[in-house]
């Protein structure tokens, strides 16, 4: 593993990860020169990488422990308790997230109708003044007739014509 830090004098962690990586064999051939040339030009770090490599000769002489078949299954057994766990775990949560997706959706139904009648209710009627001009569009044919609009205004400020014809006797 090695540091992205160019200088690994810089930063003692990094290279003491870099010497361990050079024991380790892990770096590639460009780092494992630039540690030999590190190493070649300072005895301090000489010395450190000695007593790194004597710790790993250490290492490298303890005994390791024999796992038998039984540590296979029963690490295998608790992989497979922790996978059914998980699985159960979330066939026990589908209900509320279906529940809530449905939930979701009918509160996404009722802001886009809300919206929709607040858009109808809100904006301007285009036929109202169609509706408050009917009553002249139904005899626009009669009018026409008519030469001179201050007549008609005469016949009204007389009051000789009623309003509604139907409550005539």
């Amino acid at each position: 593993m090695v540091s992205e830090n160019p200088d690994p004098l810089l930063d003692p962690d990094a290279l003491d990860e870099q010497l361990v990586a050079y024991l380790d064999g892990e770096l590639d051939e460009a780092t494992g020169r630039q540690i030999e040339t590190l190493v070649a030009s300072d005895p301090k770090l000489r010395e450190r990488l000695a007593r790194l490599g004597r710790t790993w000769d250490l290492l490298g002489e303890l005994e390791s422990p024999e796992v038998g078949g039984k540590f296979t299954v029963s690490t295998l057994e608790m992989v497979a308790v922790a996978a059914e766990d998980e699985v159960r775990a979330r066939r026990e949560a589908m209900p509320w997230l279906r529940r809530r997706r449905w939930a979701l959706a009918g509160a996404g139904l009722l802001a886009a109708g809300a919206v929709g009648f607040l858009a109808v209710a809100l904006l301007p009627d285009p036929n109202r003044q169609l509706l408050q001009d009917l009553p002249v569009l139904e005899n626009l044919e009669e009018y026409r007739n008519v030469d001179d609009i201050q007549f008609l205004r005469a016949l009204g400020d007389a009051k000789l014509f009623t309003e509604d014809p139907a409550n005539e006797p």
